[in-house]
C-alpha cells in the first residue's frame, strides 16, 4: 500500500455532513408540538392560563373590596388603623413580585413558581375565610388568622404576578407572533373582567346574605377562596 492509499483509507474513517444536509433521524428525535385549541395556532394551554388569571383576579379584588369594611365592622378598628393596615397589605402585594421574579429566574422556573405560590395563595384565602367566622375564638384569634392569611395572600398574588403572562407568552412558537399578540389582549381582558365582576359580587354577598346573625364576611371571603382553588386546579 503506497502513501496515497494510506491517506485515502484514513479519510474514509470520517463522514462529514454539510450545512444543507439533514441530520440522521435516529440521533435527533423530533420535538412534539403542543396541542392546539380547536385546530387554530393557539396552544391549548393558554385557555387554562386565561381562566386561571380570571379566577385569581376575581379572588384578589373580591377579597379586597370588603377588606376595609371587615376591619371597621368586624374588628371594630378605627378608620386610621383600618386604612393603615389596608394600605400596608396593598404595598406588600406590589413588593412581592420581586420575590416571585427572583424565584422564577434563579431557582424554580416560571411554572413551578406559579404552582407553589398559588398553593400559598389558596392557603392564605382559606385562613382568611376561617378567621372571619364569628364563633371561632375571640377577637385576638380573628386578628391573628386574618393577618396571617393576608400575608400569605400578598406573597401568593405578588409572587405569581411576574410569571403568569410570561409563561403564557412562552407557549407560542416563534412564527405565531399575531396569535401571541391577541393572547395578551385576551389575557388582560380576563384580568379586568375578573376584577370588575368581583368588585360588584363580593359586597353583595357580604351585605345581602346573613350568617351567624350578621354580615357574612366568611362567605364574602370564601367565594374568592373557592375561585382561587379553581384557578389552582386549572
Amino acid at each position: 500500500m503506497n502513501a496515497f492509499q494510506r491517506n485515502e483509507s484514513k479519510e474514509t474513517l470520517f463522514t462529514f455532513i454539510s450545512a444543507g444536509d439533514d441530520p440522521p433521524k435516529g440521533d435527533f428525535p423530533v420535538q412534539k408540538k403542543s396541542p392546539k385549541l380547536c385546530g387554530s395556532n393557539y396552544p391549548l394551554s393558554i385557555a387554562f392560563v386565561v381562566v386561571n388569571e380570571f379566577c385569581e383576579r376575581f379572588s384578589y379584588y373580591g377579597m379586597r373590596a370588603v377588606l376595609t369594611l371587615y376591619f371597621l365592622s368586624f374588628f371594630h378598628w378605627d378608620e386610621n388603623l383600618s386604612t393603615a393596615v389596608y394600605h400596608a397589605f396593598s404595598a406588600l402585594c406590589y413588593f412581592t413580585p420581586v420575590i416571585g421574579a427572583i424565584m422564577a429566574d434563579s431557582w424554580l422556573g416560571k411554572y413551578k413558581t406559579i404552582i407553589y405560590l398559588s398553593i400559598v395563595y389558596v392557603v392564605g384565602h382559606l385562613i382568611k375565610s376561617i378567621g372571619a367566622i364569628p364563633s371561632l375564638g375571640n377577637q385576638a384569634v380573628h386578628v391573628i388568622l386574618s393577618m396571617v392569611g393576608l400575608f400569605l395572600i400578598a406573597l401568593g398574588t405578588g409572587g405569581i404576578k411576574p410569571c403568569v403572562s410570561a409563561f403564557g407568552g412562552d407557549q407560542f412558537e416563534e412564527e405565531h407572533t399575531s396569535e401571541r399578540s391577541k393572547f395578551f389582549s385576551i389575557f388582560y381582558l380576563s384580568i379586568n373582567a375578573g376584577s370588575l365582576i368581583s368588585t360588584f359580587v363580593t359586597p353583595v354577598l357580604r351585605g345581602d346574605v346573613k350568617c351567624f346573625g350578621e354580615d357574612c364576611y366568611a362567605l364574602a371571603f370564601g367565594v374568592p377562596a373557592a375561585l382561587m382553588v379553581l384557578a389552582l386546579g386549572e
